[in-house]
């Protein structure tokens, strides 16, 4: 495996040209440059292919057509112009890196290049963002210790934890085709619901309807049928990450989930943030990786020198809440939970390589999240299931509203940043999704 090591692209002193990406509180500074696929709102034109600079995008087409890249990374800014970004993730860590790099020199304040791409840049508030890439795949885990102690904690008082979870990355395979950009809106999910004291099922809307606060880490060169990616070889697989938010229904999958697991429950909509912040430029937020030492440790597949010195990764994560009482009186959102990506039990680099271990075959653009990112401190609870103890404690909102699951008009709102001394802080945007009427 060759995680990213730090070079110039991550010099904390770097400014750019374009003034609002040298705000400290920009998500998007020059040491980020994230990609994405976006149109001007409003246009029934296509998606094409963007950097997030401030509070800019770079259109790579127009850059292209600038004549500002050279015949070496000419190919890579072509395809990261497309409509998706497929075929530029398909193309390696080495195509990635070298675009970025000639971004960051072309971005960078002093720039020759300033004058000509001045007229490329396109207002983030002026656009409208699309699926970064065709997902053809989704996979999500369980990678929490926390969460899946507090879920176990609900159903098996005296036995939370069942006893593969310290051995193997848990995952099932989920549905892609309803993952949604930030701004999603979709309906309650209706289906098959029993009441404990009920002699039969009844169908109807959701009652139970939830969020999970996670990260997503996007696929980008793939690997044949038959294949495995080794643990030493999986950073160069992993092209970047972003938010997700797993929107679950919690009373139909406690019909359905047995024998084969959630179904109805997680199908009808999951929601990522519209740039994919590439592995590279958390670099400099990588930590070391280690269990508990009581706990068993990784069999050799999953164990490598590099993934337990850098493997981790120090994400800060926050979802918040808006009602539509509170939007209509034009109130804040307000947070709910707080977390990081360093409580994973799992790196993405041992999901990634247990999803290949028997050979399964992965593609540029699939997607694998890491399921839901609580902590250990109550505060650090990120679904509804865990912060109101299956609905027996509700949260009482400043307003005087209670939740004890998400109701229809409810916005859920996951932003995600890195920050550590000595580094620019980078961060992932916005994922948010609302919740409207069952059909």
């Amino acid at each position: 495996m060759s995680i990213y090591t730090l070079n110039e692209t991550h010099a904390p002193n770097l400014k750019s040209w374009v003034d609002s990406a040298n705000s400290e509180t920009t998500d998007f500074p020059i040491q980020n440059l994230p990609f994405g696929s976006f149109r001007l709102k409003g246009s029934n034109a296509p998606f094409r292919g963007g950097v997030a600079i401030g509070d800019q995008i770079l259109d790579l087409s127009k850059a292209i057509n600038a004549g500002v890249f050279g015949t070496d990374v000419l190919p890579a800014a072509t395809a990261a112009a497309e409509e998706k970004l497929n075929r530029f993730m398909d193309m390696g860590k080495d195509a990635w890196s070298a675009l970025r790099l000639t971004l960051s020199r072309l971005l960078r304040e002093g720039a020759l290049a300033e004058d000509i791409l001045t007229s490329c840049l396109v207002a983030q508030s002026d656009a409208e963002m699309g699926n970064p890439c065709h997902i053809p795949d989704y996979t999500d885990f369980y990678a929490s210790l926390h969460h899946a102690t507090n879920i176990g904690a609900l159903f098996r008082p005296n036995n939370p934890l069942l006893p593969n979870y310290k051995w193997i990355p848990i995952g099932y395979h989920g549905r892609a085709s309803s993952i949604g950009v930030s701004g999603q809106a979709f309906p309650r999910p209706t289906g098959q619901t029993k009441a404990p004291e009920a002699e039969v099922p009844s169908f109807g809307p959701c009652k139970r309807l939830d969020f999970e606060l996670e990260m997503g880490a996007f696929v980008g060169k793939g690997n044949a049928i038959g294949t495995q990616v080794s643990i030493e070889d999986a950073e160069d697989h992993l092209f970047g990450m972003c938010l997700f938010n797993d929107w679950s229904a919690r009373d139909i999958q406690g019909w359905e989930y047995q024998p084969l697991g959630p179904f109805l429950a997680k199908n009808f909509a999951s929601t990522i943030s519209p740039w994919i912040i590439t592995m590279e430029a958390l670099a400099p937020f990588r930590t070391s990786f280690a269990h508990p030492a009581d706990d068993p440790a990784p069999l050799p597949y999953l164990t490598s020198t590099e993934n337990s010195e850098k493997g981790g990764l120090d994400i800060d994560l926050e979802v918040l809440l808006q009602t539509a009482k509170m939007r209509e009186e034009g109130a804040a959102p307000v947070p709910l939970a707080t977390s990081n990506m360093k409580y994973s039990y799992w790196t993405i680099a041992q999901m990634l390589t247990h999803h290949t271990v028997g050979g399964c075959n992965m593609q540029a653009g699939d997607l694998m999240a890491t399921g839901t990112m609580s902590g250990p401190d109550a505060s650090e609870a990120c679904a509804m299931i865990e912060l109101t103890t299956g609905g027996k404690n509700p949260i009482h909102l400043p307003d005087g509203e209670t939740r004890t699951f998400l109701e229809d008009g409810d916005t859920v709102i996951i932003r995600g940043a890195c920050a550590r001394a000595g580094a620019a802080r980078i961060g992932f945007g916005i994922c948010e999704g609302t919740i409207l009427p069952a059909v």
